[in-house]
């Protein structure tokens, strides 16, 4: 599906603080940690009503499958359940071959009256996969399944109310729907519920309840939710405050390459933060959050560069990874003292390390 729903209104009741800036000061340094941002839930584009009752299946046109393509969470189908022709028509899906997936879903549903088939053809419909993309067929073939009980269905039609597709934005609905997936053990519609009970709007604002949905997301595995729990256990919201749980649910995010749990858990590890202390292997994790863009972490290489801890002090990298992250937004008044007192060969060099990140971040927000 299309874009993102921007639910910046999720982080006003205060779950951290903006981060400080790090300090420069004889060699000491005390990075400190960004505030928590848990990724919302995605939204697509409007269309028309859906019309009720059963869609006719389309008229699959003679062509080839196109390839395959990537998905979002929300646009992936459901696991294949039992049936060997269901497993056929999901493995065609996943290989990309859309027209015979259609082909054998369309006869799954008229046969066997299948709900994951169902499912599966609304996803083809959602993303015109082998056919003519139409939002009001799949928003008639999720509904179908998800009144039958298909969690992936109610998961999927939640997305559409939420983004307006096949018709208004009905956020109560949309609600309901992850609520009813959530209980199912759907693990994204499990966090999606617990960020729409921070945010406070649709439902009261509970701490608690939002931590067991996370909870039950991080247990499945989900890092955007364990990064989401680890952020309450760290403030005490909802859950007793435990920077020992904080950071063991950072580690485990950060392990499945979430960005802002690395940032995180690599100044854990640089401060020894219930764990014990490791520079070098903080340094690592900077570097590799810096190198896919957090300009936090760039910000915090700059740094541990400038005075060489756990990485060998390199002037020139530093001044790049701080105009680089300064370009990003993440501005510090240490590292522009630590640039003035570098000579003038230093400052040229890492202004032209830095020149083609910060002409991408630029020309990015054009």
């Amino acid at each position: 599906m299309t874009g993102t729903r921007q639910m910046a209104a999720i982080l006003a009741a205060g779950l951290s603080a903006a981060f400080a800036a790090s300090s420069i000061a004889q060699g000491q340094i005390q990075l400190t940690p960004p505030a928590a941002q848990p990724v919302p839930p995605p939204a697509a584009k409007s269309a028309a009503k859906p019309k009720p009752g059963k869609p006719a299946p389309a008229k699959l046109e003679q062509k080839n499958d196109p390839p395959p393509s990537p998905t979002t969470t929300a646009e992936r189908a459901a696991p294949p359940p039992p049936g060997r022709d269901l497993d056929l028509a999901y493995g065609a899906y996943q290989r990309g071959f859309y027209l015979t997936a259609f082909s054998i879903a369309t006869r799954r549903v008229e046969e066997k009256g299948d709900v994951k088939a169902m499912t599966l053809l609304g996803e083809l419909y959602a993303n015109g996969l082998g056919i003519q993309q139409n939002d009001e067929k799949a928003a008639e073939w999720y509904r179908l399944a998800a009144d039958r009980g298909d969690r992936e269905a109610m998961f999927a039609l939640a997305m559409f109310r939420f983004g307006g597709r096949a018709g208004a934005t009905n956020r109560e609905e949309a609600a309901k729907l992850l609520a009813a997936a959530a209980k199912l053990g759907h693990v994204t519609a499990a966090y999606d519920l617990g960020l729409i009970y921070l945010e406070g709007r649709q439902f009261p604002q509970d701490f608690a309840r939002a931590a067991e949905l996370f909870r039950s997301a991080a247990q499945a595995g989900s890092p955007e939710a364990q990064y989401a729990l680890a952020t309450l256990y760290k403030e005490g919201r909802g859950v007793p405050k435990d920077v020992r749980e904080a950071v063991q649910l950072l580690a485990a995010a950060s392990a499945a390459d979430y960005i802002d749990a690395q940032v995180e858990y690599a100044i854990a590890l640089f401060n020894g933060t219930t764990i014990p202390k490791d520079e070098a292997g903080a340094a690592a994790l900077l570097k590799k959050a810096a190198n896919k863009g957090s300009p936090i972490a760039q910000n915090r290489l700059a740094n541990i560069l400038a005075v060489g801890r756990g990485i060998q002090a390199n002037p020139v990298e530093a001044i790049k990874w701080h105009l680089v992250s300064k370009a990003g937004g993440a501005s510090d008044l240490g590292l522009d003292d630590f640039m003035r007192r570098q000579s003038p060969a230093v400052r040229e060099a890492g202004e032209a390390a830095a020149k083609p990140w910060v002409e991408a971040i630029k020309a990015a927000r054009s």
